[in-house]
């Protein structure tokens, strides 16, 4: 009888979760590094893992590194899932060792990646935390204009939206004489992503980070923030700001 109830549970699992019942969830090997990562010297053996999903899925749930040191000691780094996880390598608090940069893509339509910033210097893993993102403000202004005050930019940038008038119109965010309905903010994302630069001023690498700020809608791109941020003296300092306008 307890043979029979179990068989039948089975067969109701199977039903309800195939994947899970065949097998979908298994750690997968992604990718595969030799790179010095602790400062001996020698080429460290770094694997990244992930589990799908579900069967057939290009997402990963859940994702970590075994960094594999001498002496068959390992240490496992868990990270956010996402797709395409990867791992860059660059030596971005300046001590000397390179540090991993994780990043996986979060599907969504800002375009917007997860990060992980960590150190293993003499085998001892320690997160570093990544840039704060700067207080950027932007509004929508009477006359079908917008202003945006980014600190590291002097003067606020004006933008000039008449020819968005149309559109802005029907979706009742203006008057036909240019006078908002109401006080209306525009949208600012959060970084979007970062990439791993060489600085032409300062000593070694840095991180270029990318934030897209939108008008009515998401869709409705105005430019794009670039930030090139320095880690010195234990914390990121952005050294030069620029408005890239258009997405």
């Amino acid at each position: 009888m307890k043979r029979n109830f179990i068989l039948l549970l089975f067969i109701a699992l199977f039903y309800l979760f195939p994947n899970s019942i065949l097998g979908a969830g298994t750690a997968e090997t992604l990718l595969e590094y030799h790179h010095d990562v602790t400062g001996d010297g020698k080429p460290e053996k770094i694997i990244l893992f992930g589990i799908p999903f579900e069967s057939n899925t290009a997402f990963y749930k859940d994702v970590w590194v075994e960094i594999k040191m001498k002496g068959g000691k390992a240490i496992r780094i868990n990270y956010e899932g996402g797709y395409e996880p990867k791992l860059d390598f660059a030596d971005l608090n300046h001590d000397g060792v390179d540090d991993i940069l994780y990043s996986s893509a979060t599907g969504g339509s800002g375009g917007l990646y997860n990060y992980a910033l960590h150190t293993v210097r003499n085998s001892k893993l320690l997160e570093i935390p990544l840039p704060t993102p700067l207080q950027i403000e932007g509004v929508f202004q009477n006359g079908f204009k917008a202003v945006i005050d980014i600190p590291g930019i002097n003067k606020p940038i004006t933008l000039d939206l008449s020819g968005r008038k149309a559109d802005y119109l029907r979706l009742g965010l203006y008057q036909k004489n240019g006078i908002l309905n109401e006080p209306t903010e525009l949208m600012i994302d959060p970084i979007a992503f970062f990439e791993i630069v060489k600085m032409k001023n300062n000593k070694g690498f840095g991180l270029k980070g990318y934030r897209q700020i939108s008008g009515a809608y998401h869709a409705d791109g105005l430019g794009t923030v670039e930030v090139l941020w320095y880690y010195q003296n234990g914390k990121w300092n952005p050294v030069n700001v620029q408005w890239k306008t258009g997405r």
